[in-house]
């Protein structure tokens, strides 16, 4: 039995593959999930229905599972007029000593193609913009 916060086995298998550096994708359900990464990135399918369970909900689990090192949000296409997104306020606020970036939607993309992709985790998001690609940190001494 496990003592930590998150008890799904393909996601814990999947994290402790990953290292210092390895990114994680918590997916909205708009993205392209099996087109939107690369070949090797591990699919966890977490969207069990619309709104179930959303990035927020995932986040709160795996902050307390995972060292995370940087956040990066995606933010429309340069071409595209601005708007308001509030989820990206709330990733911040679950986050506040984490350095976040920007990325417009097809930089955004292709970062989430990288070779450095390992997990991405489809999720319930309804949310524009509610994606959040995650750099893993290191694990400190104690902890």
């Amino acid at each position: 039995m496990l003592y930590g916060p998150m008890t799904h086995p393909q996601f814990l298998r999947a994290l402790a593959a990953a290292g210092h550096g390895s990114k994680i994708l918590l997916a909205d359900a708009n993205y392209p999930h099996t087109t939107g990464v690369n070949e090797r990135c591990e699919l966890v399918s977490l969207n069990f229905a619309p709104g179930m369970l959303d990035v927020i909900q995932i986040l709160e689990v795996l902050k307390r599972t995972i060292p995370i090192e940087k956040a990066e949000i995606m933010t429309p296409a340069a071409d595209q007029a601005p708007v308001d997104i509030p989820i990206h306020d709330e990733f911040k606020a679950q986050l506040p000593d984490v350095e976040f970036g920007e990325l417009s939607r097809f930089d955004f993309y292709e970062a989430a193609r990288s070779q450095d992709v390992g997990i991405i985790v489809a999720t319930g998001e309804q949310r524009l913009y509610g994606n959040l690609l995650l750099t893993v940190g290191v694990r400190q001494p104690g902890e």
